[in-house]
């Protein structure tokens, strides 16, 4: 399903006064460090995402107060649901297209698979802890997101069988950057990963793959991600 504008608020849309407040604080966390990202505004399709995806069902509901706070949540077996401008960044810097095939590594709670569903043909998900895996395939499924195919595992090796992926997001740091998703990427394929050891500097980085195979790489922002475990 392709991104559109936001559907008038109801049940399963974010509330708009706490939506707004959290668009205000992710354009000027992008204004903020720009200098780093060399984006200073995130693309106008993905701030519709943005305010159409509902947080707050994505979360426990002891965290809905919160749902549309600027910051990371816990979501239960040691993991967590991203800070939003981060989600956003990651989105923005994979300059999704409408008929793009994209692979996600670490489902999570789900939310961020919900992003790039919204922007994008078709998102396989690879969660490697069964509870989170099952909890988020039945979100995404009340939520209308037909395009998502979920599977629990490691993602260290990628989804073979669904390749080649026009874009590949990695929602966990990896020491070093998994072989096998760069394997994965299409011709003209994006992938922003977190790279770094556990609890150490990690740093997000953009790849793209050249037509002739060859990966360019850089450096965007210093962020804090959980470690990608089940390798």
């Amino acid at each position: 399903m392709a991104s559109a504008e936001a559907p008038p608020h109801g049940p399963d849309t974010p509330p708009p006064d706490q939506s707004e407040r959290l668009i205000a604080a992710i354009e000027a966390e992008a204004s903020a460090v720009a200098r780093f990202t060399g984006r200073p505004e995130i693309a106008a399709n993905v701030i519709a995402a943005m305010r159409t995806v509902p947080r707050h069902r994505f979360l426990p509901a002891s965290l809905g107060p919160h749902a549309y706070d600027d910051t990371a949540l816990p979501i239960g077996s040691g993991q967590t649901i991203s800070q939003p401008f981060i989600v956003a960044l990651m989105t923005d810097l994979l300059d999704l297209r409408p008929d793009d095939n994209v692979l996600e590594i670490g489902t999570g709670s789900g939310y961020q698979t919900a992003i790039l569903a919204t922007l994008s043909r078709r998102v396989c998900s690879i969660e490697v802890v069964r509870a989170l895996a099952d909890k988020a395939a039945r979100t995404l499924a009340r939520q209308g997101y037909g395009n998502v195919a979920l599977r629990c595992g490691s993602g260290h090796g990628g989804w073979p069988e669904r390749a080649p992926f026009d874009a590949i997001i990695v929602t966990a740091a990896a020491p070093t950057i998994p072989p096998a998703l760069t394997a994965q990427l299409a011709a003209d394929g994006r992938m922003v990963i977190p790279v770094g050891e556990p609890f150490a500097e990690q740093t997000l980085m953009l790849l793209r793959k050249d037509t002739d195979g060859t990966i360019q790489s850089r450096a965007v922002l210093p962020v804090a991600f959980v470690p990608m475990t089940g390798g």
